[in-house]
């Protein structure tokens, strides 16, 4: 895990875990001042250990089974599952196994960071262009 400069941060920083690492998006959100990228996941590592050594206070995963990996080491951590499109049931799915919501991936970094800032106060957030037509 490659370390931030410190001397932009605010007082207080969000702790959040990437899965998978994904070096541009970390840099990216890294950039924000509030959110420090504390750790990347890289497929086959584990996310559960990895969890519990940075308790984030924001988990992106990519996979709605990765959601109760965090949750059951790190319960208080709200997890976003990253999405590339919209998926039948995806977000019904991702919010019934804990998820805090879900967003876009490719979006807009500024977006991503305000659903982490979001979800880190309680909200639960859904693009709208990943939300069920049924209503999730």
């Amino acid at each position: 895990m490659d370390e931030m400069p410190r001397n932009f941060r605010t007082a207080r920083s969000l702790r959040v875990l990437l899965a998978p690492a994904d070096r541009a998006l970390a840099v990216l959100l890294g950039m924000e001042p509030d959110i420090d990228v504390v750790a990347q996941v890289r497929p086959g590592d584990d996310l559960a250990a990895a969890a519990i050594m940075c308790r984030p206070e924001v988990a992106l995963v990519d996979e709605v089974s990765a959601v109760s990996a965090v949750l059951a080491e790190v319960p208080e951590c709200r997890v976003l599952v990253l999405a590339t499109s919209a998926h039948p049931g995806l977000a019904g799915r991702s919010l019934a196994a804990g998820a805090a919501g879900l967003v876009l991936r490719d979006g807009p970094v500024p977006d991503l960071a305000e659903a982490v800032r979001r979800a880190s106060t309680g909200e639960t957030v859904v693009d709208p262009a990943l939300a069920d037509p049924a209503g999730a």
